[in-house]
């Protein structure tokens, strides 16, 4: 099924934790540690509290609102900016409707960053389109974050946690690369 199919059929805690996997994983772009959105993931687990959602979120949004990025290259510049507005558009109150908005723009945003900060040339992606490989590996990582959810909900949520932070250590040591190399 395609990302936007799986975006499409994702209930409230599926697209909340789609729009967060994205965000998690763009997070060193802020200079942010492993554990600033753990709070966030702990409150889309079964037991969680939704209406302190919004509050966890103002306290992610100051943490990480005063962090510098980690690199002054104009790729970064706007690959951080992105990942602001990603921060920003996090709905206050987790509702389907508006967690499927931030859900879909983080999607495209988080696509947008790693090709921004993929320095490979694109690859023919089932002889369609060409897909730089780590713009492939987070449409991939979107994908699995989104059927993890689909197929076993709450209990889908380490798991789709699991893949972000991977993510997150694959585009941490891009960027560190990146400011190693110039």
């Amino acid at each position: 099924m395609s990302l936007v199919e799986l975006i499409a059929q994702a209930d409230e805690r599926g697209l909340a934790v789609s729009g967060l996997a994205c965000l998690d994983r763009c997070v060193p772009l802020l200079g942010g540690d492993d554990e600033v959105l753990r709070p966030l993931w702990a409150n889309l687990a079964d037991d969680g509290d939704a209406s302190a959602w919004g509050t966890l979120l103002d306290t992610v949004r100051a943490r990480l609102g005063a962090a510098e990025v980690m690199d002054d290259g104009a790729a970064e510049d706007e690959a951080a900016l992105l990942v602001r507005r990603m921060l920003a558009a996090a709905p206050a109150v987790r509702s389907a409707a508006e967690a499927r908005v931030w859900a879909d723009g983080c999607s495209v945003a988080a696509l947008r960053i790693h090709r921004l900060l993929d320095p490979a040339e694109p690859r023919p992606d089932d002889g369609t389109e060409a897909l730089a490989p780590l713009v492939a590996a987070e449409l991939r990582r979107q994908i699995t974050v989104l059927e993890l959810l689909g197929e076993h909900g709450g209990g889908g949520l380490r798991r789709a946690h699991e893949v972000s932070t991977e993510g997150r250590r694959v585009l941490r040591a891009v960027v560190s690369r990146r400011a190693r190399h110039g």
